[in-house]
Formats: structure tokens, C-alpha cells, sequence
């Protein structure tokens, strides 16, 4: 009787302690002194992975581990090979940092087919706007050292964003042009709709783990950024960004477009923000912009201007 009931106790622990060896602690984001979830600390969101799905790959949403692994092979050294006869070139690799592909074939999560929804008459006109050369202010506002817009979208280099949190302030430093989001989250109201602003009016606010922030008040001319978040968008824009970290590297980030003046419906993109060890230099965008005067010089030989 004995060994019997030595034997049931011992089958009676066994769906017990395997139970104890598969069950894993779930993540607990850390928090500041004032309790709210820590986002502090550098930040970036390369990735090679573009806004739309591109038309190659027809309804894919998803690449295999070995699609991803051939796309960042294709990118290894892309600036250091010689450029086509005519074609100046550009910076070698080594001031390039795009990252790498995602395994999602666009950034753009909803709607499902990758794509940006059609444009209003009104925004396909301004997404058409193209840069032209006869003063600088027919030039890019990246161009021309203003503004890279909000939310930065991945680019080639500097996708670095240094993260800072007080008790009442969100800040988010984009090392792009040195431009800071300094956002309430005090419950303030945003400004008045007649004060527009290149990065538009931020108010943020808690919901549980995840900060929530709202953009609004965004100059009419926001379309005339090359590498703005929502392609030719308007004043009329809001935004909504999602910000929740879901492990100790790695910012899930999602910011959704309400403009009706440019486009059928919202939309999302998501883009994975991942720490990095930094450091974050200072982007001195307007000393020396010698990219500027060449180009319109350039212009101008071409016309025959002395």
C-alpha cells in the first residue's frame, strides 16, 4: 500500500512540474520614477522594409526566412558599386545605415493589400508635387534643412531618436535636422486651429501600457516634404500614434491617417522601433549645405547661365 501511494503522489506531480518548467514570466515593461512605462533611451526605426508593398510580389503578405535573408543580401554594398555612365553617384556605405527587410512585405498594415487608399482629387495632385530648380524654394523642405516631418518615416541614415520622460512631457528627439517633439501629457488641449506647425500640434495621454499621441494643426505645405509620413496629405491631417514597448529592445509602433481631404478612408503603418547602443551626433543640416548651391548651379549651367 505504501509503494502504491508513492507511486500515485509521484504521477500526481508530474503534469505539475512540467507545468512550472513551460510556463515563462511575461514581460513587465519597466517604469520611471513616477510610474509610467519607461520608454527612455536611443532608439531606431531602420528598416529597408518600404511604406507599400511593392507590386512584385502581388498579394504576399509575408516573406520567407530565406526571402528576407536575399533581400538584405541584395542591399550588402549597393553604394559601393560603380555608378551608371552619367550618373555622378552618391555616398559610398559607409554613411548609410537602412537596416534590414522585415518579414511584412509593407508598413502599411491596413488595408490589408499594402497599398495607400485612393487619393481625392485634391490629394493626388499634391502627392504629384515634384521638386523643381529654379529658386530653393522650389526644393524639398528635407532639402532645405526644415523639417523631416512627423512621425519620421525610415530613410537611408539617421534613424536615430533619443527618448525622454518627465512627469508631465513626452520628448522625442529626432536626430534628423535635430527636431524635438515636446508633448504634453497633461490632459492640456491642443493649441488654436489658426497656430500651424511643421510637426503639428502633439498631445499625448496613458492607456495602460501604451502611450497614445494625437497630431493635429499641421501646416498646409506638409506635402512638400519628400519624406513625409503620409504622401500628400494636408493641413486637415490627424494623426494617431501607438507606442507600447514589448520587450526590453523593441518599441511596437503604430501611427494611424485621418485626412478625408486626401484620402478614401485611414490608414496604418506599423514600423518596429529597436534600441541601439548610439551614439546620436549632432546633425548639422544647414552649415556647409553645399548640396543646395550645387544643384541650383548646376541648373543653371544647364540653361546656359553664366
Amino acid at each position: 500500500m505504501v509503494r502504491l501511494h508513492l507511486v500515485a503522489a509521484t504521477v500526481w506531480l508530474i503534469p505539475i512540474v512540467s507545468a512550472a518548467q513551460t510556463t515563462s514570466t511575461p514581460w513587465m515593461s519597466p517604469r520611471t520614477a513616477d510610474g509610467q512605462p519607461n520608454f527612455e533611451g536611443l532608439w531606431t526605426n531602420s528598416t529597408t522594409t518600404p511604406l507599400e508593398r511593392p507590386d512584385a510580389v502581388g498579394n504576399k503578405t509575408v516573406y520567407s526566412d530565406e526571402e528576407v535573408a536575399a533581400i538584405d543580401a541584395a542591399n550588402v554594398g549597393r553604394n559601393d558599386r560603380p555608378p551608371q555612365v552619367g550618373d555622378p553617384g552618391t555616398y559610398n556605405d559607409f554613411w548609410w545605415e537602412r537596416g534590414t527587410a522585415l518579414s511584412r512585405t509593407s508598413l502599411i498594415i491596413d488595408p490589408v493589400d499594402g497599398q495607400l487608399p485612393p487619393r481625392t482629387a485634391a490629394g493626388e495632385a499634391r502627392a504629384r508635387w515634384a521638386r523643381g530648380v529654379d529658386t530653393w524654394t522650389d526644393r524639398s523642405l528635407a532639402e532645405r534643412c526644415v523639417t523631416r516631418g512627423t512621425p519620421k518615416r525610415p530613410g537611408g541614415y539617421n534613424n536615430n531618436f533619443l527618448v525622454l520622460q518627465l512627469p508631465d512631457y513626452v520628448v522625442i528627439l529626432q536626430e534628423m535636422i535635430n527636431e524635438a517633439r515636446i508633448i504634453p501629457i497633461d490632459a492640456r488641449p491642443h493649441v488654436d486651429k489658426k497656430i500651424r506647425l511643421w510637426m503639428g500640434d502633439s498631445r499625448g495621454r496613458w492607456e495602460g501600457n501604451t502611450l497614445i499621441v494625437e497630431t493635429t494643426n499641421y501646416r498646409n505645405d506638409i506635402y512638400r516634404n519628400s519624406f513625409n509620413c503620409c504622401p500628400g496629405a494636408s493641413s486637415s491631417l490627424t494623426l494617431v500614434e501607438r507606442f507600447r514597448r514589448v520587450d526590453a529592445d523593441t518599441i511596437d509602433y503604430q501611427y494611424t491617417v485621418n485626412d478625408s481631404d486626401t484620402y478614401s478612408r485611414p490608414w496604418t503603418a506599423s514600423i518596429p522601433i529597436r534600441r541601439f547602443p548610439g551614439p546620436i551626433y549632432e546633425y548639422a543640416c544647414h552649415e556647409g549645405n553645399y548640396g543646395m548651391e550645387n544643384l541650383l548651379r548646376g541648373a543653371r549651367v544647364q540653361e546656359g547661365i553664366p
